[in-house]
């Protein structure tokens, strides 16, 4: 009888089937893309407000902000069917509006330029008048020879900036923010000049750059304190309180020489502003 020992065994193969779960999709990777893009662009933000001055930080709000106006008076072409840019220098006087030497700017447009011209003449006059008097460019100085090597002024859009600082051997303040008697005599002459004009002040303080390392930064307290004793002690001399329209500290972030420690960084800035 045959015992099946020739019979080739029979090999069952069990498959075991994983079901994989499905494609979740990358919306999460391009929402967290926009979530750092953001976040990018708000640190960038901060940087650029402690970073720049009033001024240039209005420059950068204009660049964003264009106002140049468009007419369907003048043609944008400007190619080969020998049109008009709206943004050509000699476009935008015919739209009432702009300079160039088709049309010179005489003011605004409400027939008061003339006026306004006159003023402003007027008023670069009066700055000029007493950076003579104050520098001695006409006859005698209000400020003594000594003082003068502190001083530097310059007329600006902003007004007539008067620009004291400190000199080795001879600073404006002490022990932080403490006036000195030599800027209490400069205080003095500048409240004296100040009544040549009417226009109002502002007092900016600037310092040099702490150079060790504190656990606390003093250079904001520093500008704060002088420019406010500046402004303390011109009151005082009897300057009328309404006309200073702000004090503002800078710190050590606008040094007026590449050396952020050297002393010609301590300065103080009295700004005649314009009307």
């Amino acid at each position: 009888m045959a015992t099946g020992r020739n019979v080739a065994p029979v090999i069952i193969k069990r498959k075991k089937i994983i079901v994989e779960a499905g494609h979740h999709g990358g919306a999460w990777k391009v929402a967290y893309a926009d979530f750092v893009t953001a976040m990018m662009a708000f640190f960038m933000l901060m940087w650029l407000l402690n970073a720049t001055t009033e001024k240039q930080r209005k420059g950068i709000a204009d660049y964003f902000s264009p106002t140049a106006p468009i007419s369907r008076l003048s043609s944008g072409s400007d190619g080969m069917m020998m049109g008009d840019s709206v943004f050509g220098a000699d476009v935008l006087p015919r739209m009432g509006v702009g300079a160039s030497s088709l049309h010179e700017s005489s003011g605004d447009a409400t027939g008061g330029g003339a006026e306004q011209t006159e003023e402003e003449a007027a008023q670069e006059q009066a700055f000029k008048e007493m950076q003579d008097v104050l520098l001695g460019l006409g006859g005698e100085s209000m400020l003594e020879d000594r003082w003068l090597r502190h001083v530097v002024t310059r007329v600006t859009e902003e007004g007539l900036v008067l620009e004291f600082y400190d000199t080795p051997g001879e600073p404006l303040f002490t022990d932080g923010a403490t006036p000195t008697k030599l800027m209490y005599e400069i205080a003095y002459a500048v409240r004296e000049a100040s009544k040549m004009v009417n226009n109002e002040l502002a007092i900016e303080g600037h310092v040099a750059k702490v150079p060790i390392v504190r656990l606390q930064d003093p250079v904001w307290d520093w500008s704060a304190e002088r420019a406010f004793a500046v402004s303390d002690i011109l009151t005082e001399f009897g300057l009328p309180k309404d006309r200073l329209r702000r004090v503002t500290a800078h710190g050590d972030r606008e040094p007026a020489v590449d050396n952020l420690m050297a002393v010609r960084n301590n300065r103080l800035e009295i700004i005649y502003l314009r009307y």
